[in-house]
């Protein structure tokens, strides 16, 4: 069984492992004080262009979500996400758990607007409705579609007008930045957003995320609130050496480059084919529409996810390629696909 289904199938990039063998008996600090942690968080800001900002590792991106979200809104408030947003569908209702509804727009690209955020401002307008307090957003978005410099500029200029923080979610952050037609560079986004996180887990690490805090408001006690809700890891080096390696020679980008070369070849070869999609991505993840027979044959030889039934005959699927991906599986599944419609 050959697996598209995520980008976190396989390990870690060697380099990442031979880096965590390599330093396995230097004794350390715990809990991301290590020397390991600190140099990495300074490679960070140096492509950030910025060393104001407050850095933390974090296991993964839901523990990351969780612990962010709550940490920076009031009881009363909440937070805002398209319907297809990671915190409203895929994280067991976590950010509720901690009390703050999730309020959403529906959106046809997973991307929020402006005019789709005023949407939910005009509904909750007084003290006996939550408070929309906090934007989350999505890089990639869970579509696979991407943001431009535009869009969140729109975006963060109307946040700040409203009084609200923008958050993103960068699980695929790499593949964001490494897309085709992307304006964004990493540097531009302390300057945007109040609060980000930069992936490892589905970029080429074993686990672990970096949380990046530009609102000097929400930098208070943080970690206070990363050991209240078991996040403050007794050993962060684990993290700390995985986002040194991620960052020193770029290999954070490498990989993201790879997953996407290996997503537009797929994408490419599909199309080729006849198959539609439902949305123009342009990163790692791609949602071609196929028949019930053709998605019985290819469920044989191959692991994906299923996205959605637009009518009973189709199914929508999801595809998704990672730093690993071989390109021979690629050109295999494009020839499988092929030889199925030809038959169907």
């Amino acid at each position: 069984m050959i697996s598209f289904k995520n980008d976190y199938s396989e390990g870690a990039h060697p380099r990442i492992l031979q880096a965590m063998l390599e330093t396995n008996f230097k004794q350390e600090t715990g809990y991301g004080e290590d020397s390991f942690s600190q140099e990495a968080k300074e490679l960070i800001k140096q492509k950030l262009g910025n060393d104001t900002v407050d850095i933390h590792f974090l296991t993964g991106g839901t523990q990351t979500n969780l612990v962010a979200i709550s940490a920076f809104l009031r009881p009363h408030e909440a937070a805002i996400a398209a319907q297809t947003g990671h915190i409203f569908v895929h994280e067991t209702g976590a950010i509720e758990a901690t009390g703050h509804k999730v309020l959403t727009v529906n959106v046809t690209d997973g991307k929020l607007t402006p005019a789709k955020v005023q949407e939910v401002l005009d509904i909750h307008t007084d003290e006996h409705m939550v408070k929309p307090k906090l934007v989350y957003i999505s890089n990639t978005t869970e579509v696979g579609t991407v943001y431009t410099k535009t869009e969140l500029e729109d975006l963060s200029r109307f946040c700040r007008e409203k009084g609200l923080y923008l958050f993103m979610d960068g699980a695929r952050l790499g593949s964001a930045l490494c897309s085709a037609g992307n304006d964004l560079e990493l540097s531009d986004l302390p300057g945007l957003l109040d609060a980000f996180y930069i992936g490892g887990t589905k970029n080429g690490a074993l686990l672990g995320e970096a949380l990046v805090i530009s609102n000097e408001s929400l930098k208070t006690d943080f970690r206070y609130h990363m050991k209240q809700k078991g996040a403050l890891l007794a050993k962060g080096r684990v993290i700390g050496i995985q986002f040194r390696e991620l960052f020193r020679e770029d290999l954070f980008y490498t990989c993201a480059l790879h997953a996407n070369k290996m997503a537009y070849k797929l994408r490419d070869g599909l199309k080729e084919a006849g198959v539609n999609f439902i949305s123009e991505s342009n990163s790692n993840q791609i949602f071609p529409v196929v028949s019930n027979s053709l998605l019985k044959e290819l469920q044989k030889k191959y692991s994906f996810e299923i996205w959605a039934k637009p009518d009973e005959e189709h199914t929508v699927i999801r595809f998704v390629t990672s730093w690993a991906t071989h390109e021979q599986d690629v050109d295999a599944l494009i020839k499988d696909i092929q030889e199925l419609l030809e038959k169907d």
